[in-house]
This record gives structure tokens, sequence and C-alpha cells, in this order.
């Protein structure tokens, strides 16, 4: 493994919205000769010895990927692992899978750590397969994006680690394991041998690693369960935020007559508000899942704002400096020149969820709430709008499937709402936010954080939302990592937040 060290410096995420002295930060690379199993072995011996001289002079350690979270989870005041390069990926042979396997071996797809989502989509769509859901932009890399939880609004399938069915975890200077659901089987008992590392088939073990916050070592690799390539077809409108409305986002009635298709349960669903029009309507998108053609024209980068598929952090950084009694005239002057409202929009995934781009300082926060939540919320929004705001942003809704892992924020069952606070970046909106997150506790809202976004974390309010859940995380970290390796795996966030090597 090729390792640069770019020595100390102060590190910010690609949002700025933070910034942290590091002691060094490596860029790691692959080997260019030799096959690529021999090429990725070499790279997991590679990292087991930066852990073990880690673990030797008691420096930790946190692996990067996109730079994409807007909280510091990835940083640490030690050493970051830069993984962008590692990026091998290959398809899987039939006699490489467990003659348990329930699915195709041509739908899988190993994938190193490092790999962007924009790469994966690319070398899949090549061969006529696609990921089944996917975040709103497409510059993480997939280790980081399922640590974190990355959700999209996949109202059947969920969030971007849904699609994972194997995790190869690289858990000390002398130990991996290859780890797989019990439940679900997956790779031949001799795939684990291939990769030098030690079989673990474990349901509870693979639902704590699979949203595993940085906590469960390196995660070196990912295996993929893809589906056949397919279109996405779009639609946003504006529509009145009336009983209809309220019905298809608690109730997943979708009777709307608003909706492109009433009665045809959409892929994607989502609701955005401006608060300072709502009375005109809200912006609700939804997107049909249907088979791929290519007699169909992708969707054209939107210059003035976003695209079918994008989210508010990519315009709303226009808004900043803007004096509070401005805001609500500003808020609906951007919005207005920013969205693309369209009709039947047809696009691959990677077509549909395609930006990367940014503009301006911006702050996100995200919770996961309980459907029949939805209408009390949006009003508490209001309330708290005119008792602490101006906000300086947008009411974002997306729908996604509850998860199975331990520690997803998309919890709440059988849909999860995430609820979405996109704004420019200050002092008020960090106060707005911790004055919602205040009323729905008043208002005994269960909710929970998005780990990779702005938060109010601490452990009583950590433990409020897990439960049991977080101490089978716990008990799950301990029975993979000994003490001198979680150690190092640990950062002051997770301290604070109460996921730690002692805990």
């Amino acid at each position: 493994m090729k390792i640069i060290k770019n020595g100390s410096f102060t590190w910010s995420n690609e949002h700025r919205t933070f910034s942290v002295p590091v002691q060094d930060l490596y860029d790691l690379a692959n080997e260019t000769t030799g096959t690529p199993l021999e090429i990725y072995n070499d790279t997991t011996k590679g990292i087991q010895q930066i852990i073990r001289e880690a673990i030797q002079s008691n420096t930790p350690l946190r692996a990067l990927g996109g730079s994409w979270s807007f909280t510091p989870i990835a940083a640490s005041k030690g050493i970051i692992l830069n993984t962008k390069p590692l990026n091998i990926r290959f398809p899987v042979s039939q006699g490489s899978v467990s003659p348990l396997y329930k699915g195709n071996h041509k739908y899988l797809c190993m994938a190193q750590c490092g790999n962007r989502i924009w790469e994966l989509n690319k070398f899949l769509n090549e061969r006529g397969f696609s990921l089944s859901s996917s975040g709103a932009s497409n510059g993480q890399t997939i280790a980081g994006a399922i640590a974190t939880g990355t959700h999209g609004a996949g109202l059947d399938f969920g969030a971007l680690q849904e699609n994972v069915v194997g995790l190869h975890l690289i858990t000390g200077p002398d130990t991996q394991l290859w780890l797989e659901r019990s439940s679900y089987p997956v790779m031949a008992d001799n795939f684990a041998d291939r990769l030098e590392a030690d079989l673990l088939r474990d349901d509870d073990v693979f639902d704590a690693a699979l949203v595993g916050i940085g906590a469960m070592g390196f995660v070196h690799g990912i295996m993929i369960e893809t589906v056949d390539d397919f279109l996405l077809e779009s639609y946003q409108r504006r529509v009145p935020y009336d009983d209809a409305l309220v019905r298809q986002l608690t109730m997943l009635d979708f009777s709307n007559p608003q909706l492109p298709y009433p009665g045809e349960r959409p892929f994607h669903m989502q609701m955005m508000i401006n608060p300072y029009e709502m009375k005109k309507g809200v912006y609700a998108t939804t997107m049909y899942k249907r088979p791929y053609r290519n007699d169909y024209t992708p969707p054209r980068a939107n210059g003035a704002g976003i695209g079918p598929g994008d989210d508010a952090p990519c315009f709303v950084g226009k808004l900043a400096g803007i004096v509070p009694g401005a805001v609500p005239l500003m808020v609906t002057k951007v919005l207005s020149e920013s969205l693309n409202i369209h009709e039947q929009q047809f696009g691959r995934l990677g077509e549909i969820f395609s930006n990367t781009t940014l503009r301006g300082k911006i702050a996100s926060a995200a919770i996961g709430l309980p459907l029949t939540a939805v209408p009390q919320v949006v009003q508490a929004l209001m309330e708290v709008n005119q008792a602490a705001g101006p906000f300086v942003g947008l009411f974002a809704f997306r729908f996604v499937r509850s998860s199975r892992a331990t520690m997803a924020f998309t919890r709440f069952a059988p849909v999860t709402c995430v609820m979405e606070l996109d704004a420019v970046l200050s002092r008020e909106t960090q106060r707005f936010y911790d004055a919602v997150w205040d009323k729905l506790d008043q208002l005994n809202i269960p909710f929970s954080f998005h780990w990779g976004k702005m938060s109010s974390i601490t452990p009583d309010r950590l433990r409020r939302m897990y439960g049991d859940s977080l101490d089978k995380f716990l008990i799950a970290r301990s029975r993979i990592m000994d003490p001198a390796t979680a150690g190092i795996f640990s950062n002051d966030i997770m301290k604070s937040w109460g996921i730690d090597a002692v805990s």
C-alpha cells in the first residue's frame, strides 16, 4: 500500500462547518501491480500496520470518506486516513457465493471503502445494474455514507446501507472479519480465507456494524447487492397542504388527486416547505420506478439552482448575509429562482441524484420521526419560526423505509419521516435548531438525529433515542474489537455522545 503523509495542519469538512487541528493526514492508495485481490489484501496489511503503530503510540485514528458530514464525526486530533483513492471494485463469480445464498451472484459487487457513489453508479450502469437507493448527492464514499446512515427517500427500500449484504472489517493489527447476517448468508465460507479474514455470520453484530459511526474499526470492503438498471420518472409540483396531502404523508394514502398517478405507490416522496408562503402550497416531489430503456432524455444540470433529485443545500447558501427583515422575501425569491419544477423527467438513479456542488456556507440538520407526528411537527416548526426565527432556509420532509441497522436513525417502522432543516450557517441557525429540539421534547414527540448532520446529542438524549439498541451496539463493538483498538477509533464527538471505548 502507498501512504502519503501530509503532516499536521487544520482540517475542515466539505461544508466548512468546523475546523480541527490534526496531527497528520495520510492519503492511502493501492499498489498498481498484481491481481485486484492481491492488491486489496496488500492494502489490508498496510492498514493493519497503521493500526499497530497507532496503538503503540496511543494515537487516535479516523477513516475519512468524502468529508460530507456536517459534524466532526470523521475528525481526529490524531491521524485522519483519506480513503478516497481506495476504489477497487469487482463483480462476484458463481463459485464465490454460498450455496445458501438466495439471490443471483450477478447482482453482487464488491466495493473497496473509498469508492464514491458516482463511481459505483458508473461501474454498475455499464453492466446493466444499479444501486437500489441513493442519497441526494453522490460525492460520498460508500463506507462513509453507510456509516452515517445516508438515506435518500426510498419509500419501500430504505437508506443506502440497505444495499449492503457483507462487510470486511479490519478490527485490529492482527484481526479482520468478513461479516454477514446469519439469516442471510451470501459468500462461500472460503471467501473470507481469500481475504485472509475470519468469517463471522451474526445478525446482531452485522446490524450493529452496518451504521457503525466510525466506531467498528476500519471498514475496508462492502458487498453490495444490486438490481437491474432502472429509470425514475420524476415530478415536482406545488400542491396545497390539505387533508389529502396529510393522509398521504401520515397514512401513505396515495389516492391524493394532486399526485401524477393517483393510486400508484411512488418510489420516492418528498415535501419541501417555504415557511413564508405555505398558504400558497408546498413543493411535492414524487418519483416512480420504471424499467430501463435508452430512448429517454437525461436531466440537465440546472445552473440557477438544483435538478430533479437535488436538495436545498445546493442553493440555500445564496441566502447568506440577509438582514432579518428581508428573510421572507429573499427566501421566496431564491427558492423560486432555484427550484426545478418539472413534469415527467426521466433519469437513472445516478442521473437524478447527481449533485456534488454546494453554494456558500450552509448548515443542515435532520431527524427521523414517526409518520403520525408529521402534522404536529409542521405546526411546531411554524410556531418556533414565529418565536425564534426568522429561519433563513426551508423545511423538508422525506420518507424512508425503516432500517434493521442497530444505530440507524431511520428507526421508526414501517416508514420513517426524515425532517430536514437546511439553512445558512450562523449562530442564529443553531439557536433555531436548539429551539426546535426543545419544542419536540416538550411535545413528547420521539425523534432521532442524523449522524452526519448538525445535532445536539448528549448521552442522556442518546439513551432516550436508542434505549436498548445503544447497549446492543456497544456489546457488538466489544465482541469484535479489543479495548486498545476501540480506544484509537474513538474521537471527541463520540465521547461527548456517549459512544466511546469506556462505554
